[in-house]
């Protein structure tokens, strides 16, 4: 237990360090349209400073979360990744995931606001992630700060569905935009019938509310061949690209806008993403 609080402590001292800094770093997880592979954004990923002793987001979250360093962490999040997706030389999206933890103080909204007014980048270019722990408590307050949001012009997606008690609940509460199917679904659902049935499910049920869904974690080509007979609209995951740097990601979208400004045909998305992590 000794342990367990001293290294609590020394990642807890470690975070306030980076903060302090402005020393963590985001990476950018392309996302694309599962029909033509034509780049519809990214999702931005925490990342602990370069150089430090590695740690998983894991481990550091959870940390932020708990000695009330997630509302500055996450302010910090949305201002750089709206000031990236701002500097994009097409209108591609970012989507940032939100913690709980944030909309508990209510200035989420205030957050979010600063960071687009700050960037510039128009609101319906910025997607944010929840997941259903969300509404563990104070259902209300949370419904309200997320309506406030999407009035704004900003899409919500309900991330890693199919893991909770009560998904299809949070559904019927909130009008989301997107959902998307938990990593472990897509990688066991050519192995285990029922992963398989489940991943059909929530695609008929996203299209039956008229959802898009997105697959995260997909890894191979005949996982993708799947989703894609079953009608799932976005791809996300290692097939289709890594996480990248900033200046990567930014090169990926340059390299589809000079595509599409030729009027050809869309590169294949694992083409560009290796050409563009080469560089």
């Amino acid at each position: 237990m000794d342990r367990q609080l001293r290294e609590h402590r020394h990642i807890e001292l470690d975070l306030r360090r980076a903060l302090d800094e402005q020393a963590f770093q985001l990476a950018y997880q392309p996302v694309f349209n599962f029909n033509d592979l034509s780049l519809l954004g990214f999702e931005a990923l925490l990342r602990w400073p370069a150089g430090w002793p590695p740690r998983s987001p894991v481990e550091f979250i959870p940390v932020a979360e708990e000695c009330g360093l997630m509302p500055a962490l996450g302010a910090w999040v949305l201002e750089n990744a709206c000031r990236a997706a701002a500097g994009w030389s097409r209108p591609v999206t970012v989507a940032v995931n939100l913690s709980p933890v944030q909309f508990r103080g209510g200035d989420v909204v205030e957050a979010v606001e600063k960071a687009l007014r700050d960037s510039g980048l128009p609101p319906g270019r910025l997607e944010l992630e929840v997941t259903e722990s969300l509404w563990i408590q104070n259902q209300d307050a949370v419904l309200d700060q997320l309506e406030r949001l999407r009035r704004m012009g900003i899409s919500i997606a309900l991330d890693d569905f199919g893991t909770g008690y009560s998904s299809l609940a949070y559904l019927w509460k909130f009008p989301f935009d997107r959902v998307k199917i938990d990593r472990a679904f897509v990688m066991e659902m050519e192995a285990d019938a029922k992963a398989a049935a489940i991943v059909k499910t929530i695609v008929a049920l996203g299209k039956a509310l008229h959802l898009s869904i997105t697959a995260e974690g997909v890894e191979t080509e005949s996982q993708a061949q799947v989703l894609r007979c079953l009608g799932c609209d976005h791809a996300q995951g290692y097939l289709y690209g890594r996480p990248l740097s900033a200046q990567a990601a930014k090169e990926l979208v340059d390299a589809q806008n000079a595509d599409a400004c030729n009027h050809g045909e869309p590169e294949n998305a694992v083409d560009l993403v290796d050409a563009t992590s080469s560089n």
